[in-house]
């Protein structure tokens, strides 16, 4: 880990802590960096010729030991919160075990090549959020990081059940009355 310059360390990270941080060389490039990460998030550039820009022959560009300097403070930031806070690092594992629940699954189901997009994204969440508020059926904002499916019992990996339900559909819900279609042979 790599904490800025006079900054306090921490005892529970002190062993793993060596050298530092030029936080003024982040600070006298941060409009560069800003820059560049705007011009690949609106497209002008791709992050691919971005990085190839910046591959390792490109050691001594102020912008690149900016880049480095941050990639640095970003990652000891993120250790730093792992190691002292356990409800941040119980977090954490809950969602990687999650993710790895969900690659076992597909494992099972898929034979092949696995799409990398099988996984429920951010805003395909958000939509069914919104048809579910849109239909007043509101769940609680900490139940919704909780939607995907994790566990494998009920899921059929081989095949598809049918039932004929027409058959038991008076014993299954008396009360409502069943429109009786032919049975198809």
């Amino acid at each position: 880990m790599f904490p800025p310059r006079g900054m306090g360390i921490p005892v529970e990270i002190a062993a793993v802590c060596g050298g530092d941080i030029n936080t003024q060389l982040i600070t006298e490039q941060s409009d560069r960096l800003v820059n560049r990460t705007a011009s690949f998030r609106s497209g002008h550039a791709s992050a691919v010729a971005t990085l190839a820009r910046f591959g390792s022959a490109a050691t001594g560009d102020p912008l690149y030991d900016a880049g480095v300097q941050l990639g640095k403070l970003l990652r000891t930031s993120f250790l730093a919160d792992y190691f002292t806070n356990p409800p941040s690092r119980h977090e954490l594992r809950r969602v990687l075990n999650r993710g790895e629940d969900m690659n076992a699954m597909e494992r099972l189901i898929y034979t092949g090549r696995i799409a990398p997009a099988k996984a429920k994204r951010p805003e395909e969440v958000q939509v069914v959020l919104g048809r579910w508020a849109n239909r007043r059926q509101l769940i609680a904002p900490g139940l919704s990081r909780k939607i995907v499916p994790i566990r494998l019992e009920g899921i059929n990996l081989r095949g598809v059940f049918l039932f004929p339900t027409e058959r038991y559909a008076e014993k299954i819900l008396p009360s409502r009355p069943i429109e009786k279609t032919p049975l198809a042979a």
